[in-house]
């Protein structure tokens, strides 16, 4: 059921991973700067935030520009799974 996705730089690399890989290199208090939602400033964790990022469709993709631009900024490559 996979289907390739050539154009797409997130593929393969999960909402969870994503999460993950920015919290571990960049914190919790820089999510919380850049896209103001309550379960990045307030007791953050890593499950209560993919629940919130799950049910909403606009954080998420706010969450997924900025992993891509912090992604480009500091020249790594997306091979997290």
């Amino acid at each position: 059921m996979s289907q390739e996705q050539p154009n797409n730089p997130l593929h393969g690399i999960t909402l969870k991973a994503i999460l993950e890989d920015l919290v571990e290199r960049r914190g919790w208090s820089y999510l919380a700067a850049r896209i103001e939602i309550r379960c990045f400033m307030f007791d953050p964790t890593i499950r209560s935030s993919l629940k919130f990022l799950r049910k909403n469709e606009w954080a998420r993709t706010k969450l997924e520009a900025l992993y891509l631009d912090d992604h480009e900024t500091t020249g790594t490559t997306s091979g997290t799974t």
